[in-house]
């Protein structure tokens, strides 16, 4: 997006503009958080303006985790979670515990404490944002994201530089991208996060889901039907999501899967397993053993290797990474009955590396 403002000549890896998009003056993007490329597929009737925009669109990888806080940091930073270090939902820090990254708090404790001094967003998240760059270029730069996350953890993690304009709803969302597209050149960021919700709640494609696909539709509809000219709107989203089956694995009841084990981290769909210095090799071979056929699971040295994280792995992200790692496949995943009962209890899920989770749309209208 960067490269199609002229703001930078190159971007991933080197190459100019490499999405092949149309030079403009005036530029936003609109995460639709949880829109996965499959689930679009799957529900055209109830998106007939996104559909469209698809037929001339291809699909997106997130790349691991396909999780919010590793999307909004990608798309924060523009690099990989091997950089940007937001490496799950939570994660362990060295020194500080298994971090929620969407409070910003201790994660399983029960006790939620803040930790936007000890961790501090900035220092965790180093690299220099999108919205840095944008600025600092003179291109006049917003973030529109619900009212409550101003000042969060996670806001000043990947999304600091620009100004923030906090949202409430549907209608002041759109307006407030209009109202960014207004001078030029500018660029703007966009969140919408209540398809994720109800997915997790209801299940992708269920009803409910259904029916706030169907005001997104309306949402982008509105945006474009007034974009001003030499302007472009991309829709994409941070991951796609899949509803688990009955079998999954409870952690909190199977002792096998935590011999050895000092904390467990990441999600449903993507677990992170942080193994006592000495028996990393054996709390491996129990998590392969118990999980089977059912989730990929490597050493972290091995999903490194892999490219699991991106072509590069930072010293300072790799203890964040589990010493070993479990992709859930299929419907299956690890619940945490006990430490997790709000994420065990919902229907929806994303985080591993499956085609539902990993492919987004990049839909893209022009004014």
């Amino acid at each position: 997006m960067l490269a199609a403002l002229g703001v930078e000549p190159t971007g991933v890896d080197g190459l100019a503009n490499p999405l092949g998009l149309q030079p403009v003056r005036r530029a936003c993007v609109l995460l639709v958080d949880g829109l996965g490329w499959e689930l679009l597929g799957q529900h055209s009737a109830d998106a007939p303006v996104l559909t469209e925009l698809a037929k001339r669109a291809v699909p997106l990888r997130v790349g691991v985790p396909a999780t919010t806080a590793a999307g909004i940091a990608a798309i924060g930073t523009g690099v990989p979670s091997g950089e940007h270090g937001m490496v799950g939902y939570t994660f362990a820090l060295p020194e500080i515990g298994v971090l929620n990254t969407l409070g910003w708090c201790t994660h399983g404790d029960g006790e939620r404490t803040d930790l936007r001094q000890r961790a501090v967003p900035e220092l965790v998240q180093p690299q220099r944002t999108t919205f840095e760059r944008a600025e600092a270029a003179g291109v006049a730069t917003s973030v529109l994201s619900s009212a409550a996350y101003a000042g969060s953890g996670m806001t000043r993690a990947s999304l600091r530089g620009g100004t923030y304009v906090g949202v409430h709803a549907i209608g002041d969302l759109a307006a407030g991208v209009l109202e960014a597209l207004r001078p030029a050149p500018s660029f703007c960021y966009a969140y919408h996060p209540d398809l994720d919700m109800l997915g997790h709640r209801f299940g992708p494609g269920s009803l409910a889901w259904r029916m706030q696909l169907r005001q997104i539709d309306r949402l982008v509809e509105s945006i474009v039907e007034d974009l001003p000219g030499d302007s472009m709107l991309a829709v994409v989203a941070d991951h796609g999501m899949v509803a688990v089956a009955d079998d999954c694995v409870d952690a909190d009841e199977t002792p096998a899967l935590w011999h050895g084990v000092r904390a467990l981290a990441g999600e449903v769909r993507m677990r992170h397993v942080y193994a006592e210095p000495g028996v990393e090799a054996d709390v491996l071979a129990a998590w392969r053993e118990t999980l089977g056929d059912r989730a990929w699971v490597l050493g972290r040295d091995e999903a490194i290797a892999q490219g699991w994280f991106g072509p590069r792995v930072t010293d300072a992200v790799r203890p964040r990474i589990g010493d070993v790692v479990a992709a859930m496949l299929g419907r299956f995943g690890v619940l945490r009955g006990t430490a997790e009962l709000i994420e065990s209890s919902l229907i929806g899920h994303h985080g591993s590396i499956t085609s539902a989770e990993q492919l987004v749309p990049l839909l893209v209208a022009y004014g």
